[in-house]
């Protein structure tokens, strides 16, 4: 079969269970209500992955699928960072979830591994259609002067959250940016500061807009959702559309930025470690592996004790 034929069947059949998972959850069918979120997530990220595929352009899902299923476990790790900050900020609670402690594990895990192929694939289909083809900035001369103020800046937008969180809890959604963005740009990796230095705005504008979509459909869908998440933040709380404040939804766009210098610090990383005897390589990533699932096991756990607010 051909690859443009692979994605036709796969886009066909990603309409069709998202189109019957909306009539399934709207009659309160089971797990379809319950878990509305995944049963339209997995669909979108999959036909907006099949559509540039279909054109002859380019996408993860085909041309390079270990990278792209390596996104998964990569989303779910980096989410749950957030989720360990929101101990302490306390801006959003789950409500509805399932009692059962293994379903609701596999629950938190099929959701935060949507976040990166989402954003991802949906800024890719926005640069297939052409979207900010010209867009350009003056190039900045030479950006490893702002490394330095960039790491300090992110250091700060992740301690000041975490010592007052009432005033200062929006910083968090840009802290990795100015922490990794340096390091990525510095070592040579993907960069948006390397797009700076030629004057290319179009990958930044394509994510920011990436990012818009997806916070309006993560919020549309989970307001639709039985087992979804409501927030709890200071002086805004009371202005929402779906369950996000209004105020909320400017987050997204800088969130995506997030996830994108996440996304290619690790990839970088994999570039580095690629250069290493295979002995030293087999340990790193052995190692931090274990490291990831023991972070994810204790996180999931606070999940379950400090922001669920209520079981089915």
């Amino acid at each position: 079969m051909t690859r443009k034929g692979l994605a036709t069947i796969v886009f066909v059949a990603s309409v069709v269970v998202f189109l019957f998972a909306g009539i399934a959850a709207s009659r309160g069918w089971e797990p379809f209500s319950t878990w509305y979120y995944c049963f339209v997530w997995w669909p979108y990220i999959f036909a907006v992955e099949s559509l540039p595929a279909m054109r002859g352009g380019e996408s993860d899902l085909y041309d390079t699928p270990r990278d792209w299923l390596l996104l998964l476990p990569l989303s779910v790790t980096l989410w749950l960072f957030f989720e360990l900050l929101n101990f302490r900020l306390g801006n959003w609670r789950y409500v509805g979830l399932p009692p059962d402690a293994a379903l609701r594990w596999i629950g938190y895990c099929l959701s935060y591994a949507t976040v990166l192929p989402a954003l991802f694939a949906t800024a890719r289909l926005l640069d297939v259609f052409g979207l900010f083809r010209d867009a350009s900035v003056p190039p900045l001369k030479d950006a490893r002067m702002l490394h330095l103020p960039l790491a300090f800046t992110g250091a700060a937008f992740l301690i000041l959250p975490m010592a007052l969180p009432r005033f200062f809890f929006p910083l968090v959604w840009g802290a990795l940016v100015f922490l990794l963005e340096p390091w990525v740009h510095g070592n040579g990796g993907r960069s948006l500061l390397a797009d700076w230095e030629r004057g290319d705005a179009r990958r930044l504008l394509l994510l920011l807009t990436a990012g818009l979509i997806c916070g309006g459909l993560w919020e549309l869908w989970n307001a639709q959702a039985g087992a979804k998440w409501m927030y709890d933040i200071p002086f805004v709380g009371d202005w929402k559309i779906f369950e996000m404040p209004v105020p909320g939804f400017l987050g997204f766009p800088v969130f995506a930025l997030e996830c994108y210098v996440a996304a290619n610090a690790f990839l970088l990383l994999r570039e580095r470690v690629a250069d290493w005897t295979a002995v030293r390589r087999r340990w790193f990533w052995t190692v931090l592996a274990v490291a990831a699932v023991v972070f994810d096991a204790f996180v999931l756990a606070g999940v379950d004790r400090y922001t669920v607010l209520s079981f089915q």
